[in-house]
């Protein structure tokens, strides 16, 4: 049994959210009120303190519970990203859920539960542990996708969510029965042990099944069906939630669970996750040429990135996890920026989401459209931009790994990707004007700004950013 002492240690962050959600269900039963009340801040609290344990707490590498958590340093970096993300989508969608008359107590109480399940799913190191952390985070996510319960398209999201969601479970657990059915062991370790680099053609098919298990939460393709009409339909924060730490997890525990438990057959999980890669690439380059409303477009964008991502999981390498550590940091940022601007979108009290509504941006709200610009062209990966970075890395880890064609396929998508970022830019700066937008409240206009400046940044001073995502890369290996 652990000791508590190195229980603490670890696994503090968990235990503060796990402690949270328990006082903060306490406290809405108590109080009997639908209203948010300081539910939303208490959880901004909790999560502000678990970021800073992790950032100050202890550097060392433990394993706990029976072998099925580890904290180490990549976990360390994943967790601080998911939980900034959280933290973020949580203020900045207090006013929206406010104005739509939906901000109940529960709301904050699911997305710390939706954490929590993330941050077990990053230090996962079984089966096991992996679908507890996966489900924990999967079930806020479907009741939170369809919290506007009188929408008729935020039920309908939530619903296809939840069917989808349940197959792809149900695949991964196919997939988990059939790897410990041939290894004996649900233990990562053990599964590395077992394999020795010998395949079998029952863990080829385990392997199939789990990643298209993990591929449904990355929303990569074939998996991706749900990823349009549910950003669509469900309600602004809620996507900007989506759209930052449930990925941010997800890619984590890929990356974890083929490096650690299926390194003696990379060459098998290589090709499945270079397939997924390239259409990945494509599908989000291509389909949302079309889109007219920003939020499926940031879908199919999201399906994108994801799949430029994953070019470094394909190499295997230290270099190619460094590049997704890295390329997942400066999504989160570019992300978070852009739902801050999109949540800014509203005309005379009503919410607008369409891409014409952007037209002529820049003479009506002149800053906005500055930094939404910026965040269009980082989007784009266009240099000096942290965007350009981001892809250069994983870019640059496949060609240290040989893998030509899936870097030339990625700089060819980015190109045709980046047709429709400077479209939105175009339509802000040299369209007619349409009806101005409503002042941005302090916080959307703060968090737009700073992401802005990060991006701008981000070029000038990659010194700490550069060395965090090494030594959380080298932990994994």
């Amino acid at each position: 049994m652990t000791p508590l002492p190195v229980v603490l240690a670890h696994a503090l962050p968990e235990l503060i959210l796990a402690g949270g959600v328990l006082l903060l269900i306490l406290i809405g039963a108590i109080r009997g009120k639908d209203s948010d009340g300081p539910m939303t801040e208490l959880a901004v609290g909790l999560l502000g303190i678990a970021i800073l344990t992790l950032v100050l707490g202890t550097k060392t590498q433990a394993v706990l519970f029976d072998g099925s958590f580890i904290d180490d340093a990549f976990g360390r970096f994943m967790k601080v990203l998911v939980l900034i993300g959280s933290l973020v989508s949580l203020i900045m969608g207090q006013t929206y859920l406010a104005r739509e008359k939906i901000d109940k107590f529960e709301f904050p109480i699911l997305i710390l539960l939706s954490t929590l399940g993330m941050l077990m799913l990053i230090s996962a190191t079984g089966l096991i542990a992996l679908y507890l952390g996966l489900e924990l985070m999967s079930l806020a996510l479907y009741v939170i996708a369809a919290f506007h319960r009188d929408d008729v398209k935020a039920s309908e999201a939530g619903l296809k969510y939840f069917v989808l969601g349940a197959l792809s479970s149900g695949m991964l657990l196919y997939g988990a029965s059939l790897i410990y059915g041939f290894a004996g062991t649900v233990n990562f370790t053990g599964i590395a042990t077992a394999l020795h680099g010998e395949t079998s053609l029952g863990v080829v098919f385990g392997l199939v099944f789990l990643t298209a298990g993990l591929a449904f939460k990355m929303s990569t393709v074939p998996f991706h069906m749900w990823t349009p009409d549910v950003y669509e339909g469900a309600p602004t924060p809620v996507t900007a939630f989506f759209a930052s730490a449930p990925k941010l997890a997800a890619i984590a525990i890929t990356m974890r669970i083929m490096i650690t438990a299926f390194a003696g057959i990379k060459p098998q999980w290589q090709q499945i996750i270079v397939f997924i890669s390239i259409l990945s690439m494509a599908l989000g380059s291509f389909a949302a040429i079309g889109q007219t409303n920003i939020k499926r477009l940031m879908a199919y964008s999201s399906i994108g990135h994801m799949g430029f991502a994953l070019v470094g999981l394909a190499a295997g390498t230290e270099t190619g996890i460094q590049g997704v550590l890295a390329y997942m940091a400066i999504y989160l940022v570019m992300t978070l920026g852009t739902f801050a601007a999109i949540l800014s979108m509203r005309v005379n009290g009503v919410n607008v989401e369409q891409i014409s509504d952007l037209a002529g941006l820049a003479r009506t709200r002149g800053s906005m459209a500055f930094f939404l610009a910026i965040m269009m062209f980082s989007l784009a990966g266009i240099p000096p931009l942290a965007g350009f970075f981001a892809k250069w890395y994983v870019f640059n880890a496949a060609i240290q790994a040989h893998l030509y064609p899936l870097a030339v396929i990625g700089v060819l998508c980015s190109t045709v990707g980046a047709y429709y970022y400077l479209r939105i830019v175009k339509v802000m700066y040299f369209d007619d004007p349409a009806p101005a937008f409503d002042r941005p409240t302090p916080t959307l206009a703060a968090v737009l700004i700073v992401t802005g400046l990060a991006v701008l940044l981000l070029c000038v001073y990659p010194g700490s950013f550069v060395e965090a995502t090494t030594v959380a890369a080298r932990s994994l290996f």
